[in-house]
């Protein structure tokens, strides 16, 4: 079990023998923009204890406002440079030191509702900005799997092939963030890969801390969203690193998450066995929700080193002894885009 911070962050950021030995192959520097977000500086740390096992010589910058500046103390202990740069600025952004690799991380979500124009600005102006600058680079982009439309919870999910249908202006601005890279690839020829990411875990917040605070709390669990797909964000992390490998232009998508789609009552319910709480459903399941199918980046890189029992036994561990919360519910049973 994992019992502190230190031991989290650790593991988070513990490269795979694979990820050193891609890490040495691969040829520039690796820069990440939008470092200071919620997976960015465990993604930039991976890469940087990565690259220091390999012996060659690489810097990995991490660049962002850097608003809690702990994060940029945290990052530059672990060997990553900073820079601090509004990424809404086009002349700063023109300002940054190149880079053979970029992972793009940059963007809004929560907060969007009265404030639409604001994450379009975020989710398609930064983009723009981004990724005129690194036009001669190789960009790995997140994106979100909420470009796809609702599916059936336990029908066939969305693959790369399926036709998009964002909900919302949030879920439409990051349809619009991966048009600008695809623009990109296209005109510039730019080797883009767009990153459809459903549901990163990292015990500090994600869906199963959602479900397992609601139980602590004593309160019901909502079946909005009767499925989901989750990954642990170490190994989200891994796969983003390893996309460098399989950019392209035109610009490829690919989901990554878990080979394996959860049961919102199951997993519930066994939180609440392991929590020993009580728990409750107040509604029933809802026949639509987000489902993303990450067979194709299974292919590439192989099932997740952390399973989805292993999760939610850490979650509920985690939970029971008072972890840290990052006070960021995921949401994850909104379906009407509203966020």
């Amino acid at each position: 079990m994992i019992e502190d911070e230190t031991t989290l962050d650790d593991l988070l950021t513990r490269p795979s023998q694979a990820l050193i030995d891609f890490m040495g192959r691969l040829d520039g520097d690796l820069m990440v923009l939008g470092v200071a977000g919620k997976m960015g500086v465990s993604l930039a740390i991976l890469a940087a204890r990565a690259v220091e096992q390999t012996g060659v010589r690489k810097r990995v910058i991490g660049v962002a406002r850097f608003s809690d500046e702990s994060m940029q103390v945290q990052l530059e202990e672990h060997g990553v440079e900073t820079i601090r740069c509004d990424l809404l600025d086009r002349e700063a952004v023109a300002a940054l030191p190149d880079a053979r690799n970029v992972i793009y991380m940059a963007g809004r979500k929560f907060g969007t509702g009265g404030q639409e124009s604001l994450t379009w600005a975020m989710n398609v102006l930064v983009p723009a900005n981004a990724a005129h600058r690194y036009r001669d680079s190789r960009i790995v982009a997140f994106s979100t799997g909420c470009v796809y439309p609702v599916v059936p919870a336990h029908g066939a999910g969305c693959t790369e092939d399926s036709a998009v249908g964002p909900i919302g202006e949030y879920a439409q601005s990051c349809l619009g963030r991966e048009r600008v890279f695809e623009h990109a690839a296209n005109v510039y020829g730019t080797p883009v890969c767009l990153i459809r990411l459903a549901y990163a875990i990292d015990l500090r917040y994600g869906v199963l801390h959602d479900i397992g605070d609601s139980i602590m709390r004593g309160g019901d669990v909502n079946l909005g969203s009767a499925t989901f797909p989750c990954i642990w964000q170490g190994d989200a992390n891994h796969q983003a690193l390893f996309c460098l490998e399989h950019t392209a232009s035109p610009a490829v998508p690919l989901n990554v998450t878990g080979p394996k789609r959860l049961v919102t009552r199951d997993v519930a319910t066994r939180m609440a066995d392991l929590l020993e709480k009580p728990t409750a459903f107040p509604n029933e399941e809802g026949p639509l929700c987000y489902v993303v199918d990450a067979t194709r980046a299974g292919g590439l890189f192989g099932p997740p080193r952390v399973s989805a029992e292993q999760l939610i036994r850490w979650q509920a561990h985690w939970l029971k002894i008072g972890g840290r919360s990052l006070g960021k519910p995921t949401h994850f049973q909104t379906t009407d885009g509203n966020y």
